[in-house]
């Protein structure tokens, strides 16, 4: 519910920022293929500007009265884009237990659960087919695929170049940047986990996301900021895959964060550069680790 009331204020946000006085509204149907939502969100959200006295709403005439003020609007933090609010459902999906090669995912049901339109999850689910996680199948489903040691090692590649570049970048923030207050919260949080590790180690990988995708922001390139989407999903679904060792292998990677950490807040790019390599080095070891050891004809099965 927690999640559908999100997309429900993040598209009224969106829906009567857009209104103007005397106009006459469409459908519930079209009002939810418009904003990429379910019918159910795109009534609530006219039930609500009727209560407020926005629009008049008798039988299938809508009209507005006047335009939304201020108060009108949800507050922003209580708001997330629609394409986050399906990201995290669908990452939750994937690194859930059950998560493995040949899983199916329905648009539907993705939908249904997160409360929005399948459009807006399918145009999703396609962005992140390209890198070769999910494959389309009839009927609106898709398919987990399964993780090649080659794919992997492209992909550790690719991710090495992105960061060592973002870490350098990030060295040479100024001091006033917010980057920084960030980066000792994150540092902080490590040192709290790690002094209750047994019951906290699962929550690692939450962190290690937000860790580094505050590494990746200090580029400043639109690209490296969409491919990372993708490499984040994939490495930390995948670290699931293989639970053997999982406390000892995330308490070895917050004390490479710490250290990392210490060498940005130190500005030493020689530093910067070591520790970089080095926690990415350990990164492409777990996930080569975390590839599923299956028989090929079992393989070709689930795909």
């Amino acid at each position: 519910m927690a999640r559908q009331n999100t997309v429900f204020k993040e598209a009224y946000n969106r829906y009567a920022a857009a209104l103007h006085t005397d106009a006459a509204l469409p459908s519930e149907p079209e009002i939810a293929a418009q904003l990429g939502i379910s019918r159910s969100t795109a009534r609530a959200i006219l039930t609500r500007l009727s209560d407020a006295g926005i629009i008049r709403w008798n039988k299938r005439q809508k009209v507005v009265l006047r335009q939304p003020t201020e108060a009108d609007f949800f507050p922003s933090e209580e708001t997330n884009s629609l394409h986050d609010i399906i990201e995290r459902s669908f990452m939750r999906r994937i690194l859930s237990d059950d998560a493995a090669p040949g899983m199916q995912i329905n648009e539907l049901e993705l939908a249904r659960e997160i409360g929005t339109g399948t459009t807006s999850v399918r145009e999703f689910l396609i962005r992140f087919s390209r890198f070769g996680l999910i494959e389309k199948r009839p009927n609106s489903h898709w398919i987990l695929k399964g993780f090649t040691r080659d794919f992997a090692l492209e992909l550790a590649d690719v991710r090495e170049m992105f960061e060592l570049h973002s870490a350098a970048e990030f060295g040479k923030l100024p001091p006033e940047s917010d980057a920084w207050r960030a980066l000792a919260d994150i540092k902080a949080e490590h040192q709290s986990m790690l002094h209750d590790l047994d019951s906290r180690y699962k929550e690692f990988s939450t962190l290690d996301e937000r860790f580094h995708l505050l590494i990746h922001g200090a580029s400043k390139n639109r690209f490296i900021a969409d491919f990372y989407d993708a490499i984040a999903i994939i490495f930390h679904y995948h670290y699931q895959w293989n639970k053997a060792f999982a406390r000892e292998r995330n308490e070895r990677a917050i004390h490479e964060h710490l250290d990392y950490i210490a060498a940005l807040e130190s500005r030493d790019q020689g530093a910067i550069d070591f520790s970089c390599r080095l926690h990415l080095r350990s990164a492409r070891q777990t996930l080569l680790q975390s590839i599923p050891q299956v028989p090929s004809d079992e393989f070709l099965a689930q795909s």
